[in-house]
């Protein structure tokens, strides 16, 4: 041991056994062993006398600052930097002052037992935060970790997630992780949410092949309301329109309580169906070439409770040939023609109308910027970047939406 260094070891369910020869000889050579209490009962009986339960994260400093020249070890479940002890005290007393040696994490043993890749899954845990707001997290995810709690063990996270409608996870739940009664069980959400389980467990879910998710609840926002509040074909998914731009988009159109709007390419009709709620004595009008996407459009309004959202099946210009002269028009621009489309709805706009588009590449903007700037003497443009913050165990992390360009321009009236 280095004089004056504090280690931060990781202990598992099977106690020194399960430690590394170094870690196990740091733990028997401390003058001081700190630890919660489940720590003492894995540790032999020749050093348990050293051994002093700590409640709380500031205890810990508290007791290294007043350990003077003592040899500390602090004992961790698991890996000590796996959203653990480490990261706190590191903080509060400087890096240097610590040596950390890492067990595995229960969270990796349990995806390890049940053999599934944890490289892109939500991890979380649900101590001190309810089930309910991870819900639209967890029904848009591949792969889920979870460390339950007294509060949310697994029976009761299953019978949140089927009661919302998320039964389409395959559940794993994995008990007492490298200890001599270690159990894993797996069944479907219905079987768990009958089950009981011990205390210490981690409950991993994977969603079961081909399924589709399940959309929340129906917002009440007239517009932004979340993304996952729509219908969506699932190997398109992440093409709806995210509700910050969406709600940039519907500002810049300056739609008023009966205009007349189209949504050109509207993919499952998120923009068309804000758009017909603020224009509530008006008509939107989603005009979409697939007819998948169609009928989502026609089911979004159902769920959404739309009456003045008409589905346009067919592909632009033609699909929009018998339709009113728009008071406002929204263009998505992921297609490669989407500067043809831009050009041959402007025509049909109204004198002082507003045309906007998103635009997802740069090639797009600069051909649409060109269109534009001929067309009108009033164009605005914007570089949309969103980070949505996820929380994951007692952090948040950022999670960047791919940028998107918005432009904005008014159709000046030729007659004044």
């Amino acid at each position: 041991m280095a004089a004056g260094k504090v280690y931060i070891v990781g202990i598992g369910d099977d106690g020194v056994e399960g430690m590394t020869s170094h870690a196990r000889r740091l733990v028997e050579s401390a003058d001081m062993l700190l630890g919660p209490k489940f720590s003492d009962g894995l540790l032999p009986s020749e050093v348990s006398s050293r051994f002093i339960e700590v409640a709380h994260l500031e205890e810990i400093v508290e007791r290294i600052e007043s350990a003077g020249t003592k040899q500390v070890v602090v004992l961790a479940s698991g890996d000590p930097l796996f959203y653990g002890v480490a990261r706190y005290v590191c903080s509060k007393l400087g890096k240097d002052r610590f040596e950390v040696v890492p067990h595995v994490s229960s969270m990796q043993l349990a995806f390890a037992r049940v053999k599934e890749s944890w490289e892109e899954a939500f991890l979380t845990n649900l101590s001190g935060q309810s089930i309910e707001r991870i819900l639209d997290r967890i029904r848009t995810s591949e792969t889920i970790g979870l460390f339950t709690s007294e509060q949310w063990p697994p029976s009761a996270v299953a019978r949140a997630l089927v009661e919302d409608g998320i039964d389409y996870f395959q559940a794993y739940v994995c008990e007492n992780l490298g200890s001599p009664d270690e159990r894993v069980t797996q069944g479907s959400l219905q079987e768990i949410a009958k089950d009981s389980f011990g205390p210490l467990n981690v409950m991993i879910l994977v969603r079961k092949p081909r399924t589709a998710d399940k959309p929340g609840a129906v917002g009440e926002s007239l517009f932004g309301n979340p993304d996952d509040a729509f219908l969506q074909s699932r190997p398109k998914r992440g093409l709806l329109t995210p509700c910050e731009v969406r709600s940039l988009a519907l500002a810049q159109m300056a739609i008023r309580r009966d205009s007349i709007i189209w949504d050109v390419g509207a993919g499952s009709g998120s923009v068309a169906l804000e758009a017909a709620r603020l224009a509530r004595d008006g008509h939107s009008y989603a005009i979409e070439m697939d007819p998948d996407d169609h009928m989502l459009i026609r089911d979004n309004a159902e769920r959404f409770g739309v009456g003045n959202l008409m589905a346009v099946l067919g592909r632009a210009p033609e699909a929009w040939a018998d339709l009113p002269d728009p008071d406002a028009i929204f263009v998505g621009g992921s297609s490669r023609d989407c500067a043809m489309l831009v050009e041959l709805a402007w025509k049909r706009l109204k004198p002082n109308g507003r045309l906007v588009t998103a635009l997802a590449s740069i090639e797009n903007l600069t051909a649409v910027h060109a269109l534009l700037r001929r067309q009108s003497g009033e164009t605005h443009h914007w570089l949309v970047s969103i980070a949505r913050g996820i929380e994951q165990l007692d952090r948040i992390r950022f999670e960047s939406l791919n940028p998107v360009f918005l432009i904005a321009s008014t159709k000046q009236d030729d007659k004044k």
